[in-house]
């Protein structure tokens, strides 16, 4: 069965509204460092009214073969994936100038 956009009445797999919303986010990415040293890559900025954080948590984590949790409009990965972070987040349609790495805490 087809899902219709109470919107716009057309079909939600035609809808360029995620796209929209993704190219707005501005999300900054940093490692931390918790319990033992342990490093955690936290990506936040996610405006969680327009994007889904638990699919976008789930799909990184999938991407990454790591542990994670989404929290209000953070997602936090275990391990540090810094250098392919960025590029993992364009693949899924956000912008890449909207994407700042932290580097160094």
């Amino acid at each position: 069965m087809v899902e219709f956009d109470p919107i716009t009445g057309l079909p939600k797999e035609l809808s360029a509204w995620d796209n929209i919303a993704k190219e707005n986010q501005k999300i900054s990415v940093s490692i931390i460092r918790k319990k033992f040293g342990k490093q955690y890559t936290l990506i936040e900025g996610f405006n969680t009214s327009e994007i889904d954080i638990k699919d976008i948590a789930k799909k990184l984590k999938n991407k990454f073969a790591c542990g994670g949790t989404s929290k209000k409009d953070m997602v936090e990965l275990q391990g540090n994936h810094l250098n392919s972070i960025k590029d993992a987040l364009v693949d899924f349609g956000f912008a890449p100038e909207t994407i700042e790495l932290k580097h160094g805490k």
